[in-house]
């Protein structure tokens, strides 16, 4: 699929659309009823679902730019009451005028005036969350992965693309200065032919065990067969509620979290967009507190275009944290875990495994931007302005953002297919044509 900015008219698009006979399914008569044309200097207004940790940081995101971007959050949606509460008070704060506040989302996705709405909810969830969101016909900012669930996530694409709307998947670093000089580096030719992507970034502690919110919530306080959205009934769990990252179910846990990330960075760099095939193997070999998911991953990721990514991480051990993609000319070095700006090139001096000096000796170069005195730093955190000040311009520009919903369903196949393999033990293939995760190769029957 082509990842090249395409650009929109959305008056052109809806004029066409009004011509087309009443319930025409491709558009839907509700994208129709609820589009609302964005002027130059129309303020932009936004609707939130689901505001928890993640969400809170969005929305100090979107608080920051508001004014450069003339945005306003005017509605905010949870299940749970505390964090819906929070939310509302916190936006108040950043507008100087208190949001609308819903618990269920079809309340917040009827409101005609909201242009455009965010999704933080738990990972199961944003799939069919952003499917509602694109049939209400608004644009919308996902948090990655856009889906876990292969189906779902097709879904979901598929009403984004019919409705032609501009979708921000949460993949932040494609919009991160460094990493997008690093991307004209490789796409330049500087590494020469690709063979081998290590991903390596690890953490030392039961990740995503003892949250505090786990003690605080009370069933009657939301609305659980709402929060399982596409899953089964299953009774209330406070645990799986707040900490559903380690419960296999509902997330694949470093897949979902982490992998996403660096496998959609290793998508952008070489573009190369799908695997041909995927292994995984791991398990929880460090914290032994009731996980599901593995606290130690390994995956092994097969590309079209000749070469193997290969991404790992361990939550029992800090070693040291990289990414190398690995050519015949240079090697192209990201010191550090998830977000790292610090890039180096590295030449590449042909076979010396007789000389243990030979990387002091080789040449290298830091992937450095105008104005800077000294290196970057390690790490970005997850507040970095630029994604989100992306998405705000596309959404009146009407262009497509640096991180599409076709790059999202993209890293949602590579991760769906690692957590099946981990989970059957199978190496399994991607069929291009039918869309589907095989355990052959396609036309092997």
């Amino acid at each position: 699929m082509s990842d090249e900015p395409k650009k929109i008219n959305r008056r052109a698009f809806l004029n066409q659309g009004a011509t087309i006979a009443a319930g025409a399914t491709v558009l839907g008569s509700t994208a129709l009823a609820y589009s609302r044309i964005v002027g130059a200097n129309d303020r932009i207004s936004l609707g939130h679902i689901g505001i928890g940790n993640r969400g809170t940081e969005l929305d100090w995101i979107a608080g920051r730019l508001k004014d450069k971007h003339n945005v306003e959050m005017t509605a905010v949606c949870d299940l749970w009451t505390v964090n819906r509460e929070k939310a509302a008070a916190r936006n108040e704060k950043y507008y100087s005028r208190a949001p609308r506040k819903f618990k269920y989302l079809e309340d917040l996705l009827a409101l005609k005036d909201v242009d455009a709405v965010l999704i933080s909810t738990p990972e199961h969830s944003h799939s069919p969350v952003l499917k509602l969101v694109a049939e209400a016909g608004k644009d919308a900012y996902v948090e990655k992965p856009m889906g876990n669930v292969l189906e779902e996530a097709k879904a979901a694409r598929d009403a984004v693309l019919q409705r032609n709307l501009i979708v921000q998947v949460g993949t932040q670093h494609r919009s991160e200065l460094y990493p997008r000089a690093a991307h004209d580096v490789v796409q330049g030719g500087a590494l020469g032919d690709i063979s081998k992507v290590e991903i390596v970034w690890n953490y030392h502690g039961p990740r995503w065990r003892g949250r505090p919110e786990v003690k605080q919530i009370r069933e009657e306080d939301t609305d659980w067969r709402k929060w399982l959205m596409t899953k089964p009934e299953r009774p209330f769990d406070p645990q799986l509620y707040f900490e559903f990252r380690l419960y296999k179910d509902f997330s694949s846990g470093i897949a979902d979290q982490w992998m996403s990330h660096g496998i959609d960075l290793v998508h952008w760099f070489t573009d190369d967009h799908f695997p041909r095939s995927v292994v995984a193997h791991g398990g929880v070999y460090a914290w032994h507190d009731g996980r599901e998911n593995p606290d130690t991953f390994h995956a092994l990721l097969e590309y079209p275009k000749g070469f193997l990514a290969s991404y790992s991480t361990s939550f029992g051990n800090d070693a040291d944290s990289f990414t190398r993609y690995m050519g015949k000319k240079a090697t192209l070095i990201d010191i550090g875990g998830e977000g790292s700006p610090r890039y180096k090139l590295v030449e590449e001096k042909g076979n010396h495994e007789d000389n243990p000096d030979i990387d002091k000796q080789r040449p290298e170069k830091y992937i450095t931007l105008p104005g800077d005195t000294g290196l970057p730093p390690t790490g970005m955190g997850d507040e970095d302005l630029h994604h989100m000040t992306n998405w705000f311009e596309c959404l009146r520009s009407r262009e497509q953002p640096h991180a599409t919903v076709k790059n999202g369903f993209a890293h949602s196949v590579a991760c769906i297919m690692a957590a099946q393999s981990y989970w059957t033990g199978k190496k399994l293939y991607w069929d291009p044509t039918t869309e589907a995760v095989l355990d052959h190769p396609p036309g092997n029957a």
